[in-house]
């Protein structure tokens, strides 16, 4: 035990002193005073100091030792060096007690004899554990301490407040905080040092704090007092708390489950004294209280407010979170609070509530418009009681002018949306407020909660009076609201709105970078959910028929008749399924293919567009060869295997329902093809192709190029893999088809039937693979696969919030994917993002050399020419996911290795020698989405470090693009040439987004250029490592740099999440930009890279696009998944519909033939057009819209019959839905 050995040790301190002074002579001298001194330095009084000082000078300074020498001196040397004194190692402090108490019993004897009724405190006063740090008791320095035990008292609450000698408190926590029977004596915790539990700022130990806080089990809350920053320097600062501090004391914390990372103190300017921040210390002391009322409170009695989403407002949106049924869910919640005695109202009956009959308390009907009378009213506040109930409510009028405003009002009151179920109200989080006003979307820097936005926490808080708020998955504006980033003032808009309410948020375990910027803004308590299972997308319709033809290929390949009349057809049908443009970019940059394709043919490619002079007519595969004919039909091959085996999630996740067993399968196939050297796991593709004597990584290069036999085998490896894990799963699905207990392969009696084999070793040996059966290395891969099968089907998300509910600790956990890290799983865990300063990580910066490789080569091969400068985008949640690696692609290019100092903290850099980085240094422009800089602006510090470092080596300006650059732009804006390098970019602080994502989803835009001026304007803020701690509006540099921009780059990591899933890819998305600002207009590449699986691409955005347009808009297997969420899955389907067309608006590469197929789908299809109308007509009005909308702006080529059929469907779905609200 760490803190056992801590004070075992501090005891041996203060014993050796007492033996050395018996040895004789002057041998020990030294070693005792050094000893003496470290124990009056570790008492630190003012006592014990000046007795270590006057001790030493005694014995070191000649004349101050023949003074004392003095037999007539020595009573007054013996007066002044007193005996070290101390506070004991470890105990129960009080400011008002004796002394220091060793036991519970006695601390509270004397509470209750001396203290309490002083206090006016009693037996029932609800009890506050406080953890401090000893050096400042020591030191009489705990002004900050005793300002918040005395606001704590006054508020009629209890403390017990406990110290360490050393930096583990897991020790005084399991000895102080506890009562003799061994239940827990304090109803919520307080870490006052604002450090981690176990190991402070230094080393620590996260498991050990984890295991300690789930003993303990209450709310555990790590407030900060300000170290690196004066009182006014932090209030000026729109950043708020010091990076370095935010890494040491937020993040660290966060990983032990810390909650409220809330600024309590600083020190003073002159003295250096600790000293409380007044209303700072109110608010923690409320929100401690109120989390330690959830323990005592009966569930009858506690009112809870769900608080749902509608973005964007106005058009069926209500209830809206990423990849959540969510009033499918809220049933589930009220049924399980139901359960545990909640008061949900005299109607309520868990058998007949379901997500419809919710939707229609809180709609009345789900064709209401958001800001429509039929969509329920809860309360109607007055304009009186809302500026007595809102302390700042008049600092919104500069905004917004006086209340009640045009937002959720009815001209004279304050509306608040929802339906109330007895003590649980479900209300409608009003919107961010100017999604529809194109100028407060390219000028709000700086903007406020509209009036009804504040008007809603005002009515949770003050009329409601709720003793906890749910906000209902990712995600709400809360958190986004202007303030600082992290360590909120009372003035940061999250914190007043919040208020005092304990904070549950359901959040999507894939995101957790958001949910940091929750956690750390508006004090959330973070719940993780599970996104929904991911199924191979498969092949549908054209694509289907023409897999066939490869598979009738593949049989008569050598038949001279039949073989060339077979590719024949295949050509045609790559043609009919719009394949073609793929195709003729995979043959044009395989120079060998295309000339084989001109020589014997004669004309050349036949998938060329008309454009490009070849008569594609004019193909005849008799003319070729086997070889050729195989190389074209294996590019075919490899790009329908890329869309079969394209994961996608299916449908919504509703909250407590874990996947099936057959859901389970797709997930853990994915985790099966990853190598795991960290855990000794070989990937099972890798374990296939090495018992066919072939590396891994050839086989992937091959099928890649379109080499059909290695296509071929690579598809009989993935159905392997899906047959062995499958009879994994097998085992242990019951006759419902869900997974209860996982039966561990090891218990499995091998049996006749079986051969004597595990069901996944006869899998694979009857896939063909029977070598790849014996291996050994399957054993340990397996083992995993069962811990990681026991995860999936896990699930705690229910339980975990009836518990935080109950005023329990939630056990912390990381987000992210979790096919690449496992421990995501299961869900219902307070998710937490990673130590910032530990990224990258040398395994991400390898896989970014690779993928930094491929992009370079492809750009050679695509253009003949090799790249000056790449525009990257980095996301918070993205590298999180992968430990860095789009951070590491931006160094690699540049040509700058990252290096962890002594304590593994990624803080040095070096240079790589051009001898070995073998290429030129590419110039990079990085912009950094809003969560990226609050979570990672260490990292940002690192980046822009990196490209000086590069802009002022010395070397040829041909193989130094950041350099070349850099110099030209000093030289053109008459600045140096480490402000001309400034690289690194992103919003203001408090600021998030480039609005562009906001514009297209509410059409609240005019042209394609003022989207430019959004991202230009929102994104122009520089980082500059000289000048740390501030982002600085250039526009100038900003442009400057983009100018230079070949190629625009950003990531796909993740199955879970792509380009149309979001408006966050788009968003960010600089193509277009750059050409205008480009001095021959021309448009860079726009390129993408894909690592969702093992073989990461790197692909153009256009075939990206294509790419997820077949898996999913256009997929009947994803589309269908949705329909069956009802009025949700309509949403889903006309969200990436927008989405696909927020591309056509930054990028201009969407296809003509993706709206072409998607109006096939959803609007000719009159059976498709009536259900889309009955489950969310405003969501189907939305897409009517968005097909209108991308014809008129040019994006979408169609016939008149098709415009004329969507305008007269608008009017019908309008007519019906005016009628309807009207009725």
């Amino acid at each position: 035990d760490g803190s056992s050995f801590e004070e075992a040790m501090l005891k041996l301190l203060r014993t050796l002193p007492k033996v050395l002074k018996y040895l004789p002579g002057d041998k020990a001298k030294d070693a005792k005073s050094f000893l003496t001194s470290f124990q009056y330095w570790l008492g630190g009084s003012p006592d014990n100091l000046r007795s270590m000082l006057v001790n030493l000078a005694a014995t070191y300074v000649p004349e101050v030792r023949d003074y004392f020498d003095d037999a007539a001196h020595r009573a007054v040397l013996q007066e002044a060096v007193a005996e070290p004194v101390f506070l004991p190692d470890k105990g129960i402090w009080h400011p008002m007690a004796p002394k220091v108490f060793d036991s519970v019993d006695d601390y509270e004897q004397w509470l209750f004899d001396e203290h309490a009724a002083t206090a006016g405190l009693t037996v029932d006063s609800p009890t506050v554990g406080v953890v401090l740090q000893k050096s400042h008791i020591n030191t009489g320095d705990a002004g900050h301490y005793i300002s918040l035990i005395s606001e704590l008292e006054a508020r009629g609450a209890r403390v017990v407040c406990i110290y360490s000698g050393g930096l583990d408190f897991s020790g005084p926590v399991k000895d102080y905080f506890f009562n003799s029977k061994g239940a827990p004596a304090v109803d919520a915790v307080i870490n006052l040092t604002g450090f981690a539990l176990v190991g402070g700022p230094a080393a620590q130990d996260h498991p050990k704090a984890v295991e300690t806080l789930t003993s303990l089990g209450v709310p555990y809350l790590c407030a900060v007092p300000l170290v690196f920053q004066s009182f006014q320097e932090w209030e000026a600062s729109e950043l708020g708390l010091h990076p370095v501090q935010v890494a040491l004391q937020v993040s660290l914390p966060e990983l032990d489950g810390a909650i409220e990372p809330i600024i309590y103190a600083g020190r003073e300017g002159v003295t250096g004294k600790s000293v409380p921040l007044d209303d700072r210390v109110s608010q923690l002391a409320q929100r401690a209280l109120k989390w330690a009322s959830l323990r005592r409170k009966e569930n009858k009695d506690k009112k809870i407010a769900v608080t749902i989403f509608s973005f964007p407002p106005d058009k069926g949106n209500v209830g809206t979170a990423a990849y959540l049924d969510v009033f499918g869910s809220i049933a589930a919640v009220a049924k399980e609070l139901h359960g545990r005695g909640y008061d949900l109202g005299p109607t309520y009956d868990p058998e007949t509530t379901t997500a419809e009959t919710l939707m229609d308390q809180v709609l009345n009907d789900k064709e209401a418009r958001f800001d429509a009378p039929t969509l329920n009213v809860a309360y109607r506040m007055s304009v009186a009681e809302y500026q007595e109930k809102t302390p700042y409510a008049a600092s919104l009028e500069d905004n917004w002018g006086p209340p009640p405003g045009q937002l959720n009002s009815d001209g004279q009151n304050l509306v608040i949306y929802g339906a109330t179920l007895g003590n649980v109200f479900i209300g409608v989080q009003p919107s961010f407020g100017y999604e529809g006003d194109p100028m407060r979307l390219l000028f709000s820097k700086s903007a406020s909660p509209h009036h009804g936005f504040a008007a809603f926490y005002t009515y949770l808080e003050r009329i409601f009076e709720a003793d906890a708020v749910l906000h209902f998955g990712t995600h709400g504006s809360l958190e986004f609201m202007p303030g600082k980033q992290v360590g909120m003032s009372g003035s940061c808009y999250p914190d007043r709105l919040q208020g005092t309410i304990p904070n549950l948020y359901y959040y999507a375990a894939n995101n957790p970078s958001e949910a940091t910027i929750a956690k750390r803004r508006s004090y959330a308590a973070t719940i993780s959910y599970l996104t929904p299972p991911a199924e191979n997308a498969g092949l549908y319709k054209g694509l289907k028929e023409l897999s066939e033809l490869v598979s009738s290929y593949q049989g008569l390949r050598e038949n001279e008749a039949r073989g060339p009349s077979i590719v024949n057809s295949i050509v045609a049908a790559t043609v009919s399924c719009n394949l073609d443009r793929d195709m003729d970019e995979l043959v044009s940059k395989d120079a060998e293919l295309a000339k084989l394709l001109a020589d014997q043919t004669g004309c050349g490619n036949p998938f060329a567009s008309e454009d490009s002079g070849i008569d594609a007519t004019a193909f005849d595969a008799k003319d070729l060869d086997l070889d050729t004919r195989d190389r074209l039909v294996g590019l075919v091959y490899r790009k329908l295997m890329e869309i079969e085996s394209r994961l996608l999630p299916m449908g919504l996740h509703t909250v407590g329902v874990p996947p099936s067993a057959e859901e389970a399968v797709a997930t853990l196939v994915s985790i099966a093809e990853i190598d795991r050297p960290e855990d000794d796991v070989v990937g099972l593709p890798r374990v296939i192709a090495s018992s066919l004597g072939r590396e891994l990584e050839d086989v992937y290069r091959n099928a890649n190029n379109g080499v059909l036999a290695d296509v071929d085998l690579l598809q009989q490896m993935t159905l392997a893999t899906r047959a062995a894990v499958k009879a994994l799963v097998d085992a242990s699905t019951d006759a419902t088809g869900r997974v209860k207990e996982v039966s561990p392969m090891a218990k499995i009696m091998a049996n006749a039937f079986l051969g004597g084999k595990t069901p996944y070793r006869k899998a694979l040996g009857d896939a063909g693979f029977a070598k790849a059966a014996e291996d050994p290395r399957l054993t340990p891969l397996f083992e995993y696969l069962e811990f990681c099968l026991t995860q999936v089907v896990a699930d705690n998300e229910l339980g975990a919030l009836a518990e935080a509910l109950d005023g329990t600790y939630i056990e912390p956990g990381p987000g992210g994917d979790p096919i690449r890290n496992p421990a995501v799983l299961p869900t219902g865990k307070n998710m937490h993002a990673l130590d910032p300063q530990s990224i990258p990580t040398s395994a991400a910066v390898d896989c970014a050399k690779r993928v930094v490789d491929k992009l370079l080569a492809r750009l050679e091969k695509d253009t003949g020419a090799f790249p000056e400068s790449v525009a990257f985008t980095l996301w918070g949640t993205d590298n999180i996911k992968t430990y860095g690696e789009s951070l590491a692609q931006v160094l690699e290019l540049v040509g700058v290795r990252p290096l962890p100092d002594a304590l593994g903290r990624v803080n040095k850099l070096q240079l790589i020698p051009l001898e070995e980085l073998g290429r030129p240094r590419v110039d990079v422009v990085v912009t950094c989405s809003g969560v990226f800089r609050d979570l990672f602006i260490n990292q940002m510090n690192l980046l822009d470090r990196a490209v000086k470092l590069a802009a002022e080596a010395d070397e040829p300006l041909d193989q130094n693009f950041v350099r070349k650059h850099a110099l030209e732009q000093a030289a053109e804006m008459g600045v140096s040439i480490r402000d001309a390098a400034t690289r690194v970019f992103s919003n203001a602080a408090g600021s998030y987004s480039a609005n562009v994502g906001l514009a297209i989803e509410n059409g609240g835009w005019e042209s394609e250029g003022q989207l430019q001026d959004q991202f230009i304007g929102r994104k122009g803020f520089a980082f500059n490592s000289d000048k740390p701690g501030m982002l600085d509006q250039q526009t100038e540099l900003f442009k400057a740099a983009l100018s230079t921009v070949d190629v625009t780059f950003q990531n796909l990591d993740s199955s879970e999440i792509s380009l149309s899933d979001v408006s966050h890819y788009y968003d960010s998305d600089p193509t277009k930009v750059v050409q205008g600002l480009r001095k021959d207009g021309r448009k860079p590449a726009a390129m993408m890279a894909d690592t969702t699986t093992a073989n990461a691409q790197v692909r153009t955005l256009a075939e990206t696009v294509r790419l997820d347009a077949r898996t999913k808009l256009l997929n009947p297997k994803f589309y269908e998944g949705m329909l069956n969420s009802g009025y949700e899955g309509t949403r889903e389907i006309t969200k990436r519909l927008r989405n696909t067309m927020g591309w056509s608006a930054t990028s201009g590469d969407v296809d003509n033939f993706v709206y072409e197929d998607a109006n096939d789908t959803f609007i000719k299809d009159p059976e498709m057009q009536a259900r889309l109308l009955e489950t969310n007509p405003n969501a189907f009005r939305d897409m009517v819209t968005t097909f209108l909308e991308a014809n008129g702006r040019g994006y979408w080529d169609t016939d008149e019959e098709n415009i004329d059929r969507l305008q007269e469907l608008y009017q019908e779905v309008e007519d019906r839905i005016e009628g309807v609200g009207s009725s």
